[in-house]
């Protein structure tokens, strides 16, 4: 049986594969990166089985210094079109909401950063990826833009007390993470030290090496289990999402 290949699409060095590629390699899924600002994006998802989008420093509508978020953009949408099963992070999410009809904005309220809590929204409940996690999982935050509002259509997943759209789903299969669970502690050093001035909005204890260790051990008993539920979604072995509408009364 043929492997699924997956299309990644990596808008930052900074922001590599990290653990999400050990998780979904040991799942069977083939790999396909594309470093946005090294190679061009494919001209479409023929031959792919899925899409993943990463983080970067950049914001989602910077086009005038980084034209290739053009072309992210034009692909997270023909994936949900497709039905193709997504995973988008943190500012692969705020790409697809961009490209699905949301908005980005600067959040109001400053950079959210460290490890913290997300809660599940009621919808969760009855998603595929969602379902199994607990209510209030841990994850690791390092953004500065917001997913202001999101696409029409959109389900809700998940929610923090400072940015509510942490997670939300287009279409049957494509999600939209703000936060990161691909990282490891030196990953999260590493951004601490290229960005302090949104290191300091977190607690000096989430950047102790200890610390991270810690939280990354949390971080992988809780979502490796749901990225092999999307490498599910992705080999067909797991049905995606109903389509979403009002439910009339039986009679």
């Amino acid at each position: 049986m043929t492997a699924p290949r997956l299309l990644v699409l990596q808008p930052s060095q900074s922001d590599p594969l990290a653990k999400l590629g050990e998780w979904l390699e040991a799942e069977g899924v083939e790999l396909h990166l594309v470093p946005l600002k090294e190679e061009p994006a494919p001209a479409s998802l023929d031959g792919y089985q899925g899409v993943i989008c990463l983080g970067g420093e950049m914001g989602a509508l910077d086009d005038l210094e980084h034209p290739w978020l053009a072309d992210a953009r034009r692909l997270l949408s023909s994936a949900v079109s497709q039905s193709l099963p997504t995973l988008a992070i943190c500012l692969g999410a705020q790409l697809l909401a961009v490209a699905t009809g949301g908005q980005v904005r600067r959040g109001p309220q400053g950079p959210e950063v460290g490890v913290l809590l997300v809660a599940k929204r009621d919808a969760a409940g009855m998603d595929p990826l969602f379902a199994d996690l607990p209510f209030t999982p841990d994850v690791l935050q390092f953004h500065s833009d917001e997913v202001h509002v999101l696409p029409p259509s959109a389900e809700h997943l998940a929610a923090s007390p400072k940015y509510p759209n942490q997670a939300f789903r287009v279409g049957s299969s494509a999600y939209g993470l703000q936060f990161h669970i691909e990282t490891t502690p030196e990953i999260v050093l590493n951004w601490a030290a290229k960005d302090p001035e949104s290191a300091a909005c977190a607690r000096p204890t989430d950047f102790d090496l200890d610390f991270l260790a810690e939280a990354h051990r949390d971080f992988e008993e809780v979502w490796q289990p749901f990225v092999a539920r999307f490498a599910k979604l992705v080999r067909g072995e797991l049905s995606p999402a109903g389509c979403l509408g009002t439910q009339l009364p039986l009679v």
